[in-house]
Parts: C-alpha cells; sequence; structure tokens
C-alpha cells in the first residue's frame, strides 16, 4: 500500500517502507520513496522527489521541483566538535539536483547558523558541503568534491571532481576550479586555477564564450588579466597594478573582479605561479 496525501492540484505520494515524522510540511506532487527518513522541522516545497533510501533531517527546506538521489543526506548535524545541537538549519533551492551520497550539513551558530543551496544546482555523487557554506545558483559540483565549512560558491562556478575547497574560501561567479585542485585561497570571479596547490592560469574562457560575451570584451578581460598579473617585466607592487586595472577598464565584469578582490578576506588570493611572491 502507498499512502497518498491528496492536494488541490496533484498528488504527494509517500512509500509506505518510509519514515515521515509528524510535523513534517509537505507540498503537492511530493514523491517520497523508499526508505526515506523526513525529520519533523523539515519542509518539502511542490514536486520535489526523494527517490529512495535519502535522509533530510534538522530545519531544512527543499525548494521546489528539486530531486535527491538515493543515499544523499541533508540538513544532518555538522561535523563541528563546538555544535551543540543548536537548531540552526540548511536550505535547498528550487530544481536543484543531488546525486547519491551527497552530504550537506546545517549551520552553526557560530557561522550564520544556516546553509545555504541555490536554485539550479548540481551537486554529483559522493561529494560534501560542510556547514555554513553560502553555494550559488547554477554552481555545478561535480563528483567526490570537499567543500569546507563558511566557504562561499558565487553563482555559474563550475568545481570539477574531487577538488578541495578550504574553510573560509570564497570562490567568484563563474569560476572554474580544475580536478584535484586543493583551493586554499580565494579565486577570484571568471578566474580558472589548477594544481596541487591551486595556481591561477587564466580566466575562464570557454563559460564567457558559451555566454555570449563579445570578442571585444574577452579582449579587454584579458589584457585587464595581464595588468593584474603580467608575466613579463618589472612589475609594480600588486596594489598598484590593481589601482591600474581600477583606472584603466570600466567593463561590468572587470569591476565585478576589482570589488571581489576590494573585499577583506580570510584567505588571500589564488595567485598565478609567476606572482607568487607578490
Amino acid at each position: 500500500m502507498v499512502f497518498v496525501i491528496t492536494g488541490e492540484m496533484r498528488k504527494t505520494v509517500i512509500h509506505p517502507t518510509a519514515c515521515v515524522a509528524s510535523g513534517a510540511q509537505i507540498g503537492q506532487g511530493v514523491s517520497i520513496g523508499p526508505w526515506c527518513c523526513v525529520g519533523a522541522d523539515v519542509t518539502i516545497e511542490d514536486n520535489v522527489e526523494l527517490m529512495s533510501h535519502v535522509v533530510i533531517d534538522g530545519h531544512t527546506r527543499l525548494g521546489a521541483g528539486s530531486r535527491y538521489f538515493p543515499f544523499c543526506t541533508v540538513g544532518m548535524a555538522p561535523q563541528d566538535l563546538k555544535y551543540n545541537n543548536e537548531p540552526t538549519s540548511c536550505e535547498v533551492g528550487s530544481r536543484a539536483i543531488i546525486r547519491e551520497h551527497v552530504t550537506i550539513h546545517r549551520g552553526t551558530v557560530i557561522g550564520d547558523g544556516i546553509t545555504r543551496i541555490g536554485s539550479d544546482v548540481l551537486i554529483m555523487a559522493g561529494a560534501h558541503v560542510a556547514h555554513d557554506c553560502v553555494i550559488g545558483d547554477r554552481v555545478v559540483i561535480v563528483n567526490n568534491v570537499l567543500v569546507g565549512g563558511h566557504v562561499r560558491i558565487d553563482e555559474d562556478a563550475r568545481i570539477m571532481g574531487a577538488a578541495a575547497i578550504h574553510q573560509f574560501v570564497r570562490i567568484g561567479r563563474a569560476a572554474l576550479v580544475g580536478g584535484v585542485t586543493g583551493v586554499e585561497a580565494d579565486v577570484i570571479p571568471y578566474g580558472s586555477v589548477l594544481g596541487n596547490r591551486a595556481r591561477l592560469i587564466g580566466l575562464h574562457w570557454i563559460w564567457l564564450r558559451r555566454h555570449g560575451v563579445s570578442s571585444e570584451e574577452i579582449h579587454r578581460l584579458r589584457r585587464a588579466f595581464l595588468t593584474l598579473y603580467p608575466k613579463k617585466g618589472k612589475k609594480l607592487p600588486f596594489l598598484n597594478r590593481l589601482e591600474s586595472v581600477r583606472q584603466l577598464f570600466n567593463d561590468l565584469r572587470i569591476r565585478e573582479i576589482v570589488e571581489f578582490i576590494d573585499v577583506p578576506s580570510r584567505r588571500g588570493l589564488v595567485r598565478p605561479a609567476w606572482c607568487d611572491m607578490d
């Protein structure tokens, strides 16, 4: 027998082996598959699918139209020895796809108290998103990526397989982190980093071209990048080069990079190998 909660528009179907705690708020058109567990403080919006063996716990909200594959867990207690079962939370946006064995932990009171995952995000099998992280819309996190606590990944970023991101690191919009890369410092918007440890190797040219950025703007981005990180000649101090970029270029994306650098950082910036001593 399958339990069915009827709504005005669509049916919500809960498999008889699933455990849904009293108090959980379940929307319309939700499918909760075999052996899933849903905690009492969970809110599941419309048309969410929990396939099987999915665990959703804590003060967690799942956005509409998202899909959760077998053995993933969302909203479990953080792996922080200072955590003392405070009522912190976790939120996943609409149309997210969370694949097998992904773990997403709720926030801590020493952080923002919430872990936020944006809309249209894809997190592939075996990845881990730790407490107090903020993941922007349309981010793709590939298999076996490890995201430490308090990390911020802005929209459209791509994190390739088995990368590891240190606590408190910021990853800028549309940045690319290569596979098996250890990221210990912030990555500028549209930056491309690779290696152990990560080094900035250029900008994310493929994303820029695929998203309609003109050849003229790409050329200016390249000039701005080489002004900020020159490969040849006597190098001015980094702050002088940053000011040169600020004065010479007025493109929106270049301003975005400059503003990202201007924000105080706990981790510093990933830089190219040829500028390591700045």
